[in-house]
């Protein structure tokens, strides 16, 4: 198999399991949306590792061989065939300057992910979802490009933090239940909250300082989403309605977590495709104008 079939095949892993990063990529011209899909599916395969059953030592081993795998072009007479999702990222490097070693930031963070780590103040936190997050946005600004990388490369990285803040609250619940707490330590004495579960998987904190708790850090991701926003000026018309459309997304969720937090924690929360397509449209009329 050669290079297109290989963006087919990064495609395909986009459309299947990006369903918010989807609606916005769908603006952008093929060229640009086949670089991109090639990031998210790399992105996507570290994410699986660090998601993904098994005991610590076999998940930060397969992390570090996908570490190993960045620095090595893909093989045509691999045993079963070429990496595809690889040969579509080095491909993708050549056409656009990819700053390849953010890669390396995002593995950093899933690996805490596998170790549990916690995080006992909110530098911490945004660190980590620099790591996770900003990293690729630092890579989805070396495909859309920029006449000023250096302004716009701290925008990017503000961007991926309130996206990934969102996904932290949206997920609360649901990352409890696999033994992880990503809100930071102070932030939950400060509220009078532990996140300690009952037998049914319900939180045992009194449900308005959960409220209050998860009020609170929504008003820290729009103050994020603020800063990152300002990417969209630094960027060309499509490239600008593809982000747009996929922070509006966010922030449209974040709206919601925030407007009704005990739904959030005892529910994952989402869009339906309506609503994220008409986040889009707007997207995409903005940049006409």
């Amino acid at each position: 198999m050669g290079v297109p079939e290989a963006y087919q095949h990064c495609e395909q892993i986009m459309r299947k399991k990006a369903r918010n990063f989807s609606y916005g990529l769908r603006l952008l011209p093929a060229p640009k949306r086949r670089a991109l899909s090639a990031v998210y599916a790399f992105a996507r395969r570290i994410d699986d590792i660090a998601d993904g059953p098994g005991p610590t030592g076999p998940r930060l081993a397969r992390l570090n061989a996908a570490r190993e795998a960045l620095d090595a072009p893909p093989l045509p007479g691999a045993p079963g065939g070429p990496d595809l999702v690889l040969v579509a990222l080095h491909d993708a490097a050549r056409r656009y300057p990819l700053p390849l070693a953010a890669f390396g930031e995002l593995i950093d963070g899933c690996a805490a992910d596998v170790r549990g780590t916690t995080y006992a103040r909110f530098d911490e936190l945004v660190a980590y979802c620099r790591c996770v997050a900003g990293s690729i946005g630092r890579l989805s600004l070396g495909v859309f490009g920029s006449d000023d990388p250096e302004a716009a490369t701290p925008l990017a990285d503000a961007l991926g933090v309130a996206l990934q803040i969102t996904n932290i609250l949206r997920d609360v619940r649901e990352d409890r239940l696999a033994g992880r707490i990503y809100l930071p330590i102070e932030d939950l004495e400060r509220f009078g909250c532990t996140l300690e579960l009952d037998g049914a998987g319900r939180f045992t904190d009194p449900p308005h300082r959960l409220v209050t708790l998860v009020r609170y850090e929504a008003v820290r991701a729009r103050e994020w989403f603020a800063d990152g926003m300002r990417l969209l000026p630094a960027l060309d018309a499509r490239s600008a309605a593809c982000t747009a459309a996929m922070a509006g997304i966010y922030r449209c969720l974040l709206d919601r977590i925030a407007a009704d937090p005990t739904v959030a924690l005892t529910a994952r929360l989402s869009l339906p495709p309506w609503a994220k397509a008409m986040v889009a449209a707007r997207a995409l009329a903005g940049a006409g104008r």
